[in-house]
């Protein structure tokens, strides 16, 4: 047992964000990707990053080559009627944009919901499959109207209910359907507790289900279907490690700002929550953060990243964890994604909207 647990693979930092990637490149090396692009852009007063993703990058970045869109909704509340039709009209137009550049607009689709609809962090995919609008049954009989798409879609389930890899059943089922490319929806992991629920990530490079959690199943992507495929996720969930780590640092920034008088509210006893913009605070000098917490305090943060996850992975304790509000907002992000995918499929659904 002791022999087995020595051995064991250690994964710093799980996530299935290519932007969570990215950054944690850029915060530990000097060195440019050579065949990476980023691009940021405003759509409704939402920021939307699209990454392309080369062969180089990809081999250092642990993603496969591709284009990734990242619509950050940090700034945004989910359950606002009014933000959720910007997040939605913002999804859509991101959607028609890949799906016009890979010459799939009009084309016949399959929407599949990956996921564990009685797993709430897991449910998205399946509850996203409730709220999308199904027209295969009128194209087969040529009742279609016009400004709509041809659209197939379906809940696979997960293995251990089925028996049945995913991907043998996505295979089956358009071997057996005409369908010109296929949109999989899961829910993520993130190593970035600001993205829970925050982030939608879209990318037509594929997606290997469970990944993120350790868990990874056979991939599914225009390699292995030999059609189109275009993933669309959310994270949902992130270890413990990442939450000590990031607490950690904001610990840090929050008392950075005490240093420089910004802020005094954590020697005060006072009945308002303060909620302070740790982002634009400076870091705490070294010796600081040494005086803070010893030796501890002079490792980076990928450092510290790493020794606490050699820590409790080992012992079991590495959870993977999820806000206690999931079952609300996965429900309202799981409508977002379907509306989206309507609104970009079927033209002629919302005039106007």
């Amino acid at each position: 047992m002791n022999e087995k647990k020595q051995n064991k693979k250690i994964v710093i930092g799980r996530t299935d964000l290519a932007k969570d990637e990215y950054d944690k490149y850029q915060a530990s090396s000097l060195n440019q990707l050579i065949d990476f692009k980023n691009e940021e852009f405003n759509l409704n007063n939402i920021t939307v990053i699209k990454n392309i993703i080369g062969n180089q990058s990809a081999s250092i970045l642990q993603k496969q080559p591709g284009n990734y869109y990242t619509i950050d909704l940090s700034n945004c509340d989910i359950h606002d009627t009014k933000t959720i039709d910007d997040i939605e009209r913002t999804f859509a137009s991101t959607l028609k944009d890949m799906l016009e550049n890979l010459h799939l607009t009009g084309k016949k689709a399959f929407v599949v919901g990956l996921g564990n609809s009685n797993v709430t962090p897991d449910a998205i995919g399946p509850y996203v499959i409730d709220n999308t609008i199904v027209t295969r049954h009128l194209y087969l009989i040529d009742a279609l109207s016009e400004g709509f798409s041809c659209v197939s879609a379906m809940s696979p389930g997960v293995m251990g209910s089925t028996g049945i890899e995913t991907y043998d059943v996505i295979e089956a089922i358009i071997k057996k359907i005409d369908v010109d490319f296929v949109i999989v929806v899961d829910a993520l992991a993130t190593n970035a507790i600001k993205r829970i629920n925050r982030t939608i990530q879209l990318t037509d490079s594929g997606i290997k289900p469970g990944s993120g959690v350790g868990n990874s199943r056979k991939e599914i992507s225009m390699s292995t279907l030999g059609i189109p495929v275009i993933a669309i996720g959310i994270p949902t969930v992130v270890d413990a490690t990442t939450i000590t780590v990031d607490a950690i640092q904001m610990t840090l920034k929050y008392l950075s700002l005490e240093m420089d008088k910004k802020t005094s509210f954590a020697n005060k006893l006072s009945p308002t929550l303060v909620y302070e913009d740790l982002s634009k605070a400076k870091d705490l000098p070294d010796s600081h953060k040494e005086t803070l917490f010893g030796a501890f305090g002079k490792l980076t943060e990928s450092e510290q990243k790493t020794l606490i996850e050699e820590v409790l992975t080992p012992q079991g304790y590495n959870l993977m964890v999820t806000p206690k509000e999931i079952d609300v907002e996965v429900e309202d992000l799981s409508k977002i994604i379907a509306n989206g995918i309507n609104l970009a499929m079927h033209v002629g659904l919302y005039n106007g909207k």
